[in-house]
């Protein structure tokens, strides 16, 4: 993907959340984590991530249906952005709907331990 169509879609994508990207984004915007500032559907490279914590490296990812559908797009992109030394945590809609302390546990516990690279949370 280039350049101007990475920066596109991450335009499109802020201006349309999913239902789960928006509660998601409700927890993670103005530092309400630990003072942790998130960036919302931001480009890395030819990657747009759902939210990032850059100084933190932290890619945090919200997994509907059409993740499933892409697992192997998603695998290759994980790998890439771990190759750039970022980390991800994906959390399904499910757990973001119904377990929102979870999902900050999750989060709080990467953080705390750098080394640790999450995957899917639930």
């Amino acid at each position: 993907m280039s350049h101007a169509s990475a920066q596109a879609l991450a335009r499109r994508l802020r201006a349309q959340p999913t239902a789960c990207e928006a509660k998601l984004w409700s927890l993670l915007r103005g530092r309400q984590v630990a003072g942790l500032k998130f960036r919302r559907q931001a480009r890395i490279g030819d990657y747009v991530a759902d939210f990032v914590c850059l100084r933190h490296r932290l890619v945090i990812e919200a997994d509907g249906p059409f993740h499933a559908e892409n697992a192997e797009h998603d695998a290759r992109r994980d790998a890439w952005l771990r190759g750039e030394g970022y980390r991800v945590l994906r959390f399904s809609n499910h757990m973001i709907a119904t377990d929102r302390g979870a999902v900050v546990g999750a989060i709080l516990r990467a953080v705390e331990a750098p080394g640790i690279f999450g995957d899917e949370v639930g």
